[in-house]
């Protein structure tokens, strides 16, 4: 039995399933893909922190690879002490930003966000009051060793956004031109695997 594993934690609209693509990438681990129930990040980040703790009962070691808004998620979980390093995909590393983009984008004031507490806006999104006072109440620490692949037209995190995050938390970033936030193609599939293989992440 092997005596590290890893978690994939996945991005909005994905699935555990995810995982299997980073079997043939770790072959002397066991991969596992969590199917998180719930999407808030006081949620969710309980959800993933109990599954790390299982696993580190049971491994030496724990890897965490984390898709867009579930590396956010990941962030918000009290994982890093628990977890060697990580790999982030596209991650959400500043919701408040992001809420507050998607607020200007549904022309929602948050006078107007915090008296009706849900607004559903035309592109689909939900904003929330308790969400946003959540994530400003709650900002991300974290210090696991960790390497990021971005898009340089990711449309939900900037690129000063990003660099700002990496170079704060002294993490390896690597960008893939004229890729937007969901890798998916097989030619950006070929890149992510390259990167994974090679990133260089701080121990």
């Amino acid at each position: 039995m092997p005596q590290n594993a890893i978690i994939y934690i996945h991005g909005k609209g994905g699935s555990a399933a995810e995982c299997e693509h980073y079997r043939p990438l770790f072959p002397e681990y066991d991969v596992f893909g969590l199917d998180f129930q719930t999407f808030t990040p006081w949620e969710t980040g309980a959800e993933i922190r109990s599954a790390v703790l299982k696993l580190k009962a049971e491994y030496y070691s724990v890897i965490l690879i984390a898709n867009s808004i579930g590396a956010f998620f990941s962030m918000n979980a009290d994982i890093d002490s628990l977890i060697e390093k990580a790999y982030f995909i596209s991650p959400i590393v500043d919701m408040e930003r992001l809420i507050t983009d998607m607020m200007a984008w549904a022309n929602v004031t948050e006078d107007e966000l915090k008296k009706k507490g849900i607004i559903h806006t035309s592109f689909g999104e939900s904003l929330s009051w308790e969400y946003l006072s959540y994530v400003r109440e709650h900002p991300i620490r974290w210090n696991a060793p960790t390497a990021i692949l971005y898009g340089s037209r990711d449309n939900l995190t900037s690129s000063d956004t990003i660099t700002t995050f990496t170079e704060s938390h002294n993490a390896k970033l690597t960008v893939m031109k004229n890729v937007e936030h969901w890798f998916h193609t097989d030619e950006q599939m070929r890149f992510l695997d390259d990167w994974i293989k090679t990133a260089c992440i701080r121990e």
